[in-house]
């Protein structure tokens, strides 16, 4: 009779795992398929996360200064067509007038008297200034 006591509990638990797995059987077929719609979403969240990364990462390097110890400075910039453009490039003590095409870079003129541009502090993007207060960083630890 003891040994008969054990042995109950045993087959309800083959009972119960044999009707869990007959149960599971056909959402494990139609289960593919939302692995494969769960797969292809978190590709795509993931791959806009990398690209949204990387423009976020284009923008604040554009807003932030050049470094203190840049040789090289960029005075001024126009655009003389959706792909042309004149800068005017500081170099020590020089300037110069610089004409940028796709695939060239030409310089047009070395300027003997170099033009005084008024200093003005350029605005931050306010996305810009909002994440380096988030970061602990202001106006001050830029220059």
């Amino acid at each position: 009779m003891f040994a008969l006591v054990p042995a109950l509990p045993l087959s309800a638990l083959a009972a119960e795992t044999a009707a869990t797995t007959a149960a599971a059987a056909p959402v494990a077929s139609s289960g593919v398929g939302g692995q494969l719609t769960q797969l292809v979403f978190g590709l795509l969240l993931v791959l806009g996360l990398i690209f949204f990364l990387a423009w976020l990462l284009r923008r604040v390097q554009q807003a932030g200064p050049a470094g203190k110890g840049q040789v090289i400075e960029l005075i001024g910039s126009r655009a003389l067509g959706p792909r042309d453009r004149l800068m005017l490039v500081q170099v020590g003590n020089e300037q110069i007038l610089l004409g940028l095409s796709p695939g060239t870079i030409t310089a047009l003129h070395v300027l003997k008297e170099p033009v005084q541009v008024p200093s003005t502090e350029k605005a931050t993007p306010e996305f810009a200034q909002r994440l380096m207060d988030i970061l602990g960083k202001d106006q001050k630890d830029k220059k």
